[in-house]
């Protein structure tokens, strides 16, 4: 009989916050992993839904910075895993018809959620991490950063602050 301390906790409703209609506030860093300072900002919409009766969930953002003419658009597969007690976050192009591999793995602990996995980013080997800070009923921040040296530094390249 394992001990309710030494249980894991159940984190298949992590995401629920999220799920419904957001505006987004992205700042991007466009030239990552060289030193820039450079921040292009975009506005726009990040909406949030469960699929079907399931724990799992799947965001469509669409982001534009009127200035430069850029636009940016994206949908996440959020899927939980109730043996590791942990998330998938899958990244899909379906103008490509691609499925990104391999998904971002993590969890939350408290109020703050962390994510990893390793990509090829300009021909290396990079870590990629996604944290979820500051979740209330109304707002929430994501931040991407990539780290070139196996987790010591990190640099932050995409701030997305969602409110409603």
């Amino acid at each position: 009989m394992v001990a309710s301390s030494d249980k894991q906790r159940d984190g298949s409703h992590d995401f629920d916050y999220l799920i419904g209609n957001w505006k987004a506030h992205v700042r991007r860093l466009p030239d990552r992993l060289v030193g820039s300072h450079n921040w292009i900002e975009y506005d726009g919409i990040s909406n949030h839904r469960k699929l079907l009766d399931t724990n799992s969930n799947f965001e469509e953002f669409e982001l534009d910075n009127a200035e430069k003419h850029l636009h940016i658009k994206g949908q996440r597969l959020r899927m939980y895993n109730p043996e590791s007690h942990q998330w998938s976050i899958y990244l899909l192009d379906l103008d490509k018809g691609v499925l990104n591999m391999p998904p971002m793995i993590g969890q939350f602990t408290g109020n703050r959620g962390e994510f990893l996995d390793q990509e090829n980013y300009k021909e290396r080997a990079i870590l990629v991490r996604y944290v979820w800070l500051n979740l209330l009923p109304k707002s929430a921040r994501m931040e991407q950063s990539f780290s070139d040296d196996d987790g010591r530094r990190w640099e932050v390249n995409w701030i997305c602050e969602l409110s409603r």
